[in-house]
């Protein structure tokens, strides 16, 4: 599946800055390989007449969302959805749920694996929560979420009985930062998924917070996570120490071995060793 976690929609955005911006929208092409998982907004058949004709401005990542501005017009994508640009020489896939084409023949193909969202619609039409607490919240990217604003939500009564992966990973406390670059942060921080909020002593809680910030820095920096592909295809820069790449491996740094388990709805990896 495609895992659009904050690293890899900070890294699309960019992508798409760079190779779409000023292009001019002469095809679209919506619902064509039918999913039943795949969730538009409206009807898509009502797609061409919002986009073609437009000309793309801007694109911007906010948590698991990746939003491309063509003029009054937003194209957002999110988690599951596998985009790809495609430049004239190159023949775009059979099987898509979203085609775009451009006036120099080149274009960009979104593609649902398991469940996705492609969404167009005018600009502040779309009523969708999770967009809008992405919007909002601050990015750990950002200033705006210091040790102050971590220190709050981690401090809250109601998250005291949740686990470390319950905390993070779910209510969308910290849009864009899911299952897959969960991993990694405890990693860093030397805390088990497992762990109770309650029973993460104020040095862990520092060091969790610092792992945040710069970990997600670092494969946002590298183009993302090498589990995932970018907008050209091609694998994240960034090289997962806990991930289905790693699992059964020795630990470089304690000689513990890299574990695998289901948790939560959704496999966690880390070390026996140096994670407690």
């Amino acid at each position: 599946m495609f895992m659009l976690e904050l690293p890899e929609a900070f890294t699309l955005a960019n992508q798409i800055n760079d190779s779409l911006n000023g292009k001019r929208i002469t095809r679209v092409v919506a619902a064509h390989t039918p999913h039943k998982f795949a969730w538009f907004y409206g009807d898509p058949q009502r797609y061409p007449d919002l986009l073609v004709g437009k000309r793309v401005e801007r694109a911007e990542g906010y948590g698991g969302f990746v939003e491309i501005k063509a003029e009054l017009a937003i194209i957002l994508v999110g988690d599951g959805v596998g985009l790809r640009f495609h430049d004239k020489n190159e023949k775009p896939p059979q099987k898509h749920q979203l085609f775009i084409a451009f006036e120099d023949s080149s274009s960009l193909t979104a593609t649902v694996q398991m469940y996705g969202g492609l969404w167009c619609f005018t600009e502040g039409e779309l009523d969708n929560p999770y967009y809008t607490v992405a919007r909002e919240k601050p990015s750990p990217l950002s200033a705006g979420f210091d040790r102050d604003y971590f220190k709050t939500m981690i401090s809250s009564a109601e998250v005291q009985k949740l686990s470390v992966k319950a905390f993070l990973a779910t209510g969308q406390r910290i849009p864009g930062l899911g299952n897959g670059v969960l991993q990694d942060i405890l990693y860093h921080a030397r805390i088990h998924p497992r762990r109770k909020i309650i029973a993460v002593a104020e040095s862990d809680r520092e060091a969790l917070y610092r792992s945040i910030k710069g970990t997600l820095a670092e494969m946002t920096d590298r183009g993302g996570r090498d589990t995932e592909k970018d907008l050209f295809g091609h694998p994240g820069g960034y090289k997962t120490k806990m991930s289905k790449n790693t699992v059964g491996r020795i630990c470089s740094l304690c000689g513990g071995t890299i574990q695998k388990e289901i948790y939560l709805g959704g496999s966690v990896y880390y070390c026996n060793g140096c994670q407690s």
